[in-house]
């Protein structure tokens, strides 16, 4: 198949064309690097810098693409929580502006990479597809509101469409042609946070409140390999059936506390990794973990690594 990678440029984006490179497919990347690299778009993919808004008509147009797979947008909670209009413009118009590029070139199947976080504080846990979704922030409610406009699209457009929702992607795709892993300009995510103390960048890791009503009393949180979440992208591709648009969450089920994840990037690295404990954060819950139950049903994926292999790969890619 032909198809476009809209954020290809970033940590899931590359790592997702470099698998549908490696599958055999023609892939193009588009990104305007606001947060991507150049040099991580893989071997084997045609790289078109620019936004959804001003290219994605101009690349799509007569080009003979199949579907798109869609990763690009803000991403950082704290930030769309002191400057909304940004998200809602970047996440919200950016995708309206593709989904209108493909309705007016012919292309009707995408993938979506959406969010868990547009389940806000769930009721209960793991979390389904079918519990409510309240999300607690402007990122996650842009996410939400894109899954809204697909649905739209599916039943009026006839799109094709599978938005995929998950917590925290960790790992990296280290293979003999290249190496795509995480290196954001502002690193919120806990691994890398970690592994930073291990390489002598920080000094300790922040934990925030010890008295959850968990194993250890910090929080949990559910963690993908990034290389089991690509995998989740390519059988989605086979399931975007015309006016149907299909929401999986991908989990672990159960999920790690922050302290495992200290802990076993200790044993991976052989750090010491100093921590220091603090309060905890308003509004952070106790355990945030998604089933995916339903997408194994559907399409028979599960997560194949473990958080070991995850912070093994991000260490790997981290010292390369």
């Amino acid at each position: 198949m032909k198809l476009l990678v809209t954020g290809g440029a970033g940590y899931i984006g590359s790592v997702v064309s470099a698998q549908l490179v490696e599958a055999g497919h023609e892939v193009v990347v588009l990104d305007d690097l606001s947060t991507g690299h150049d040099d991580a778009v893989p071997a084997g993919a045609r790289f078109v810098r620019g936004t959804l808004r001003k290219t994605a008509f101009e690349v799509l147009d007569g080009a003979g693409f199949d579907a798109v797979l869609h990763f690009a947008a803000k991403s950082l909670v704290g930030e769309s929580v002191a400057n909304p209009a940004k998200y809602w413009d970047g996440n919200v118009g950016e995708s309206l502006a593709l989904f209108d590029a493909m309705r007016r070139a012919g292309v009707g199947r995408i993938v979506f990479s959406s969010t868990a976080a547009t389940y806000g504080e769930p009721e209960g846990t793991p979390i389904l597809e079918t519990d409510p979704t309240r999300p607690t922030n402007p990122y996650g409610a842009s996410k939400l509101a894109i899954d809204t406009i697909l649905t739209e699209y599916a039943r009026l457009y006839g799109f094709g469409a599978v938005s995929l929702r998950y917590f925290n992607v960790a790992g990296a795709l280290l293979t003999d042609r290249g190496a795509q892993g995480e290196r954001h300009t502002v690193e919120t995510h806990l691994i890398p946070n970690v592994l930073k103390v291990a390489q002598g960048e920080r000094e300790a890791v922040n934990v925030f409140g010890t008295d959850y009503p968990t194993a250890d009393g910090t929080c949990v949180r559910d963690y993908v390999h990034v290389v089991d979440l690509g995998r989740a992208h390519l059988l989605a591709l086979d399931d975007t059936a015309e006016g149907s648009h299909r929401i999986y969450n991908l989990g672990s089920g159960s999920g790690y506390s922050v302290n495992e994840v200290v802990e076993v990037c200790r044993a991976v690295t052989g750090h010491a990794i100093p921590v220091e404990y603090a309060d905890r954060r308003p509004g952070d819950p106790a355990v945030l973990v998604a089933s995916s139950e339903k997408i194994n049903e559907a399409l028979g994926w599960k997560p194949e690594r473990d958080l070991t292999q995850m912070v093994a790969d991000a260490w790997a890619f981290a010292l390369r």
